[in-house]
């Protein structure tokens, strides 16, 4: 089997969620002690969640990671970032010191992060690495995992920003970064990134994938300056004419980035191992939406966690057709929102577990018999 057949057929092996737990968590949702529908997306979480592991209550989705893959991207030699890409490094290394945004979440919430070099431009100190995913006892590596396939991209607004056979390598780390944290025991992952230049490489490719014009997908990233984002709106629009008839994975080697191939085969890994994965920012969608390109089931096993202010979102968001659990404002990345989002989670699936029912309580609902008659929820 070939590499790229191993993609295809990992992606391909992705169950459907458990239809009758989905069907038994419905209906406890309607019998606990509350209104139906007054907990809201809550109690839509705790029926996909269901769903997932096959079980209605008594899901502990405590044991949480961040699986972060960091590379760079040649088009940042166009002018379209605002940051140095030594910020790649910079951040790389940080995520082990737990002093980034997401890593300081995750040192306060007790998160694993499992942070992979995929392909960062410049130096790492060797002592900073390590080659396994798990440590020896199973858990997740506080060191940065060294799968780095290229020193970045080359740059896509004059070649192909890597080869096909790259693309598929990349994806695999993702299957792998799956895999480890199910080893490790993970019962809720988030998918998040480091790499300069990536907002750029996700607006091509959502642009490959959509369609939509440049000017509806393109945002200022970090902080682009005008002439930047001038910049920025002719690559995508070039890129998303290139890409036309192109495959998934083409499209992921001639405009993607290293980091968005393998946060796309961790969110395919994720499904395939039944681990609920929450989705981040922008550069996160974008890399859920090639999953969904590559294997539509995977939304299922999918929760959005915040609404991301780049201009793109909303329209990956409406690919996926899913809906984001708050809007905080937030653009920061990393995997920044996922923190966040496992709390909402872990809400729901405490009031599924631990909520009584009506009769449970000794409460009388004929009350909501004019309510359900009327559908007034």
């Amino acid at each position: 089997m070939t590499e790229e057949e191993k993609v295809m057929a990992l992606a391909g092996s992705i169950d459907e969620p458990d239809q009758a737990a989905i069907a038994a968590a419905r209906e406890r949702q309607s019998v606990l002690a509350k209104v139906p529908g007054s907990l809201g997306k809550l109690e839509d979480i705790s029926i996909k969640i269901a769903g997932i592991t096959g079980k209605v209550k008594d899901n502990d989705v405590r044991k949480q990671c961040v699986a972060i893959m960091c590379a760079d991207n040649g088009v940042v030699a166009e002018g379209v970032a605002s940051a140095p890409q030594s910020v790649t490094q910079s951040q790389t290394i940080n995520f082990t010191r737990r002093i980034t945004g997401v890593s300081s979440q995750a040192r306060y919430f007790g998160i694993d992060l499992l942070v992979t070099d995929v392909g960062v431009a410049m130096d790492i100190p060797k002592d900073l690495y390590t080659d396994e995913m798990n440590t020896p006892d199973g858990g997740i590596p506080i060191q940065i995992v060294n799968r780095r396939l290229e020193n970045g991209t080359r740059d896509l607004a004059v070649e192909p920003a890597m080869t096909r056979e790259q693309a598929v390598k990349a994806i695999l780390v993702g299957f792998e970064a799956a895999d480890a944290m199910k080893k490790a025991g993970v019962q809720l992952c988030g998918i998040g990134e480091m790499g300069i230049g990536n907002t750029t490489t996700s607006s091509c490719l959502l642009g490959a994938i959509t369609g939509i014009t440049a000017e509806d997908i393109v945002g200022r990233g970090g902080g682009l300056n005008n002439e930047g984002l001038q910049t920025k709106y002719r690559i995508v629009a070039e890129a998303t004419k290139r890409c036309a008839g192109m495959d998934t994975i083409d499209k992921l080697a001639n405009v993607g980035g290293l980091d968005i191939c393998a946060m796309t085969g961790a969110f395919l890994g994720a499904a395939k191992n039944h681990i609920p994965v929450v989705i981040d920012g922008f550069i996160s969608i974008v890399a859920a939406c090639m999953a969904r390109e590559l294997n539509p089931m995977v939304t299922n096993y999918m929760f959005a966690s915040h609404k991301s202010k780049e201009i793109g979102y909303v329209a990956a968001m409406e690919r996926l057709g899913l809906a984001p659990m708050f809007d905080l404002g937030m653009r920061l990345g990393e995997g920044s929102g996922c923190p966040v989002a496992f709390k909402v989670i872990e809400a729901s699936c405490a009031h599924m577990s631990l909520m009584k029912t009506l009769a449970e309580g000794s409460i009388d609902d004929s009350y909501l018999d004019e309510i359900r008659k009327g559908n007034f929820f």
